[in-house]
């Protein structure tokens, strides 16, 4: 039939009539409008299809013939009008995509998604501690990246950035590694397209290995340090030469095995006169495996030269921290004590004017005295899941789920066994002192 507007307002939903000039042309109806319609038959599949052509009335008739007759002509010449029409718009919304992708890439910097990254995620999660050093690197060690959008980040980019802090390979790692989980973060957040390669993942992989700490010129390569017990039976009797602040902390790495970030932290509500002695519960959240939602509080038993050191602390605590500072946090740093040990040694520079008695033993810090005490509690015979619940370590895998065993009444039997090694190779030490003083 022809075009008829009265027909065409009254076409209830559901109803369509054709246009007999223009076969194949139908005006369809639905409840809310009227949409001009091409059916034809695929020249491809020999299938019945139909493809939109535009609403009436902003598609007026003539301008509907106009695209039916163009349609027509294409199908005429073997064309799949319809399946044209869809490939061509995904071809647009491809293009759409990928220029949103660009737009997005060129306002994201490297800066920016580091960032994002840092404040949204590290700060939110990690320690204070940890959250600083991240922000120190990115501040410090990206340089001219930072201003880089990220769409134009290339490998070569990526490796000569890291590879200028190779120098210091630990850092170089690190910065490698936290730049990765940043990129990481973008993707996962969607501010990246998942296209975005992450080049610091896949760049210098096992190639930043440190040669350990230099010491006059000297590396001194990856090995953890280990006092031996001569080493031990020689440090323990000197350790008054420090200050008594430095001398009771370094005592309580031998004798508990503890971090020093824990020690440091101190404080006197952790401490209880319980059945079998004095112990130190060390919360959850001050502890390493804070993270860990299995962690429990780290308990220690405070037994012989601790238990001493700890009572007379508690009396001028005032219940607060044992190792009291005017800082921001309370509390006097690790850093602290482990810049006293290198003030003493006897290749140490610092304050060259300053006179100070120098250590008997070299190339140590803080923390190789709970690795070496760990190692005398071996000697000893002690159980290594005794040992390592003296260490504060979290049982691994399966066993770390099932055996839940808190080991309370183990750590104070092998701690006072450690404190009577330890006191004996003091004393050995100072009697040998002695006797070969009386022979001289």
């Amino acid at each position: 039939m022809p075009f008829d507007v009265r027909a065409a307002k009254l076409l209830e939903a559901g109803q369509h009539f054709t246009i007999s000039e223009c076969p194949g042309l139908r005006l369809q109806a639905t409840a809310s409008k009227r949409t001009w319609i091409y059916r034809y038959k695929s020249p491809v599949d020999q299938r019945m299809k139909q493809t939109k052509i535009g609403e009436w009335p902003a598609t007026s008739i003539s301008a509907a013939t106009v695209e039916w007759e163009r349609l027509r002509a294409d199908r005429l010449k073997g064309a799949d009008v319809s399946a044209a029409k869809r490939q061509a718009r995904a071809e647009e919304k491809k293009q759409d995509a990928a220029e949103r992708e660009q737009k997005v890439l060129a306002a994201l910097t490297v800066g920016k998604m580091c960032e994002t990254y840092l404040t949204r995620h590290v700060e939110k999660n990690w320690a204070e501690k940890g959250a600083a050093e991240v922000r120190r690197m990115f501040e410090t060690m990206l340089g001219d990246v930072a201003d880089l959008p990220t769409a134009d980040v290339t490998r070569s980019i990526a490796f000569d950035l890291i590879e200028s802090h190779a120098h210091t390979p630990v850092q170089a790692g690190k910065l490698r590694a936290e730049i990765g989980a940043a990129w990481e973060y973008a993707l996962d957040s969607g501010r990246l397209p998942e296209s975005a390669p992450n080049w610091w993942r896949l760049i210098l992989r096992g190639k930043l290995r440190s040669k350990g700490r230099t010491i006059q010129g000297a590396a001194t390569g990856v090995v953890k340090r280990v006092l031996s017990e001569t080493e031990l039976a020689a440090l323990v009797p000197w350790l008054p030469n420090f200050s008594r602040l430095v001398e009771d902390a370094l005592t309580l790495y031998l004798w508990t095995c503890a971090r020093g970030s824990e020690i440091m932290a101190m404080h006197a509500s952790e401490i209880t006169n319980e059945e079998d002695g004095l112990w130190w519960t060390v919360p959850k959240e001050k502890t390493k495996n804070s993270w860990r939602e299995q962690a429990a509080d780290f308990r220690v038993p405070l037994v012989g030269r601790a238990e001493a050191i700890v009572r007379r602390r508690l009396d001028v605590a005032k219940g607060g921290y044992l190792f009291p500072s005017s800082g921001d946090v309370g509390h006097v740093e690790q850093k602290t004590i482990g810049c006293a040990v290198w003030m003493h040694m006897p290749y140490s520079k610092t304050r060259p004017t300053y006179e100070r008695p120098r250590l008997p033993v070299e190339r140590w810090a803080p923390h190789d005295l709970r690795r070496s005490s760990r190692t005398v509690l071996a000697a000893l015979g002690c159980p290594d899941e005794v040992g390592e619940a003296i260490l504060g370590h979290m049982k691994p895998g399966v066993k770390g789920v099932y055996n839940r065993h808190a080991y309370d009444r183990e750590r104070r039997e092998w701690l006072t066994c450690l404190h009577n090694r330890l006191t004996e190779l003091s004393n050995e030490s100072i009697s040998c002192r002695l006797s070969h003083r009386s022979f001289c």
